[in-house]
C-alpha cells in the first residue's frame, strides 16, 4: 500500500458526480461547436459529538462533495461527436498554517468520441467499480460519515457502505442503449503503476459496469453490477464486485446496494492491499419527495478483516442517517442532516469503539 494514497484519504474520499450538471451554462455555440460550464458550491455548519473522547466540535466545512467548476466542449465532425471535460475540485477550508491551501484536485480531464456504435473515453475519470453505488447515493449532496478531526470534507458512505470510485487514467468503451441495457468496459492505470520498483507488478487493471434502466406504470427502476480485476504489488490477483438497484414510484424511492472485494481497499477502490484483505458492505435507503422537499432515511455498513487506519484486526463501520432537502429553486437547496456512526476495531488483545453523532445544516448551489 502506498503512503501517498493513505495521505489522500482525508481529502480524496470526497466524491462528486461525473455527469455534467443539467443546469450548465452555455458559453459558446457556433458551427457545431459548443463550450459550457457547470459547477457546485456548498457549505455546512457541522456539529460533531465524539462519544469515545467526550469531545464536541463546531465547524464550517463542505459536505460530501467538494466545490468544483467544470468545463465541457463538444464538436460535431461528420458522423462523430467529439467531446472533452475537465473539472477542478477545491476545498473551502484553508490549511492550519495560515496560508491559503485550496487543495485543487483535477478529478476529470478526458476526451470522448461518440458514434452510433457507442462512446470511447480516454483520459482521467472516475472508475467503473463502485461507480453507480456512489452516484446513486441519496445523500450525495449531504454530509454522511463524520470526520471531525481531519480533512475538509465529510465521507458520505465511503468506508460505510461502498468504496470510493477513484478518478484514474483510463480508456473506456460505453455501448449505446440496448433496450435499457448499457455496458461499460475499461482498462485503467494500476495502483502500482506510478511508483513501481523492480519486481513489482504493473499490469493494467480492468473494470466493467452493466446497467439496466426501465419503467412501469407510475414508476421507474435501474439496476447495476460492476467489478474490477487486477493484481497487487506482489503479483497476487485482486477483485471486487458492486451491485444494486433503485426503484422510484409516486414520491417514493428505494435504494439497495452492496459490494464484496478481495485484496482491494474498502475505502479507496483503486488501492490494492498486499495482505489480501477481504471486505463487504451494503447501503439501504428510502426517500419520499413532495413539492420542493425530500426526506431520506439511510443505513449502511462495511465489514473488513483489516483496516487502513488500524491494521491488525477486523473492523466494522456503521452509519445511520436522516436528511431533509428543500429546493429554493432549480439551482439552490438547503440541507439538514443528522447521523450516527460507529466503528469497531478488534484484534487479539483488545478492541476499540468509536461513536460519533453529527448534525449538519447548509446550502448547496449548482449551475
Amino acid at each position: 500500500m502506498k503512503n501517498n494514497k493513505v495521505k489522500l484519504l482525508a481529502v480524496a474520499v470526497a466524491m462528486g458526480m461525473s455527469a455534467q450538471a443539467s443546469a450548465e451554462i452555455q458559453l459558446y455555440d457556433h458551427a457545431g461547436t459548443t463550450f459550457a460550464a457547470d459547477g457546485l458550491l456548498n457549505a455546512f455548519y457541522v456539529h460533531t459529538d465524539d462519544k469515545s473522547t467526550d469531545e464536541e466540535k463546531g465547524r464550517v466545512r463542505m459536505g460530501f462533495l467538494p466545490n468544483y467548476i467544470g468545463f465541457n466542449v463538444g464538436k460535431q465532425m461528420g458522423d462523430l461527436k467529439l467531446g472533452a471535460r475537465s473539472s477542478f475540485w477545491v476545498t473551502i477550508n484553508d490549511g492550519t498554517s495560515g496560508a491559503s491551501d485550496t487543495n485543487i484536485d483535477i478529478r476529470q480531464f478526458y476526451g470522448t468520441v461518440d458514434g452510433e456504435w457507442g462512446q470511447v473515453l480516454f483520459g482521467k475519470d472516475f472508475g467503473l467499480y463502485g461507480r453507480s453505488n456512489i452516484f446513486l447515493d441519496e445523500l450525495l449532496l449531504g454530509t454522511g460519515l463524520p470526520a471531525p478531526t481531519g480533512g475538509a470534507v465529510t465521507f458520505g458512505n465511503i468506508s460505510a457502505g461502498y468504496p470510493y470510485a477513484t478518478p484514474v487514467a483510463q480508456i473506456t468503451y460505453r455501448s449505446p442503449d440496448m433496450n435499457g441495457f448499457k455496458v461499460a468496459v475499461g482498462v485503467l492505470d494500476p495502483d502500482t503503476g506510478t511508483t513501481s520498483t523492480p519486481g513489482e507488478d504493473i499490469s493494467a487493471r480492468f473494470e466493467t459496469e452493466l446497467t439496466y434502466n426501465g419503467s412501469f406504470d407510475g414508476g421507474s427502476y435501474t439496476a447495476w453490477v460492476n467489478g474490477a480485476t487486477g493484481e497487487n504489488s506482489s503479483g497476487d490477483s485482486v477483485s471486487g464486485v458492486g451491485y444494486g438497484a433503485q426503484v422510484a414510484f409516486g414520491g417514493f424511492k428505494l435504494t439497495a446496494s452492496g459490494f464484496d472485494s478481495d485484496g482491494i481497499s474498502s475505502v479507496i477502490a483503486d488501492l490494492t492491499t498486499a495482505d489480501g484483505m477481504d471486505s463487504d458492505g451494503y447501503l439501504l435507503q428510502a426517500s419520499y419527495s413532495w413539492g420542493n422537499s425530500r426526506i431520506v432515511l439511510s443505513t449502511s455498513e462495511t465489514d473488513t478483516d483489516d483496516i487502513i487506519l488500524a491494521p491488525g484486526g477486523p473492523a466494522k463501520t456503521e452509519l445511520n442517517a436522516i436528511a431533509y432537502f428543500h429546493k429554493i429553486n432549480d439551482n439552490l437547496q438547503i440541507v439538514a442532516e443528522y447521523n450516527e456512526s460507529k466503528q469497531n476495531v478488534f484484534n487479539a488483545s483488545s478492541s476499540a469503539t468509536g461513536d460519533v453523532d453529527q448534525f449538519a445544516i447548509g446550502a448547496v448551489l449548482t449551475y
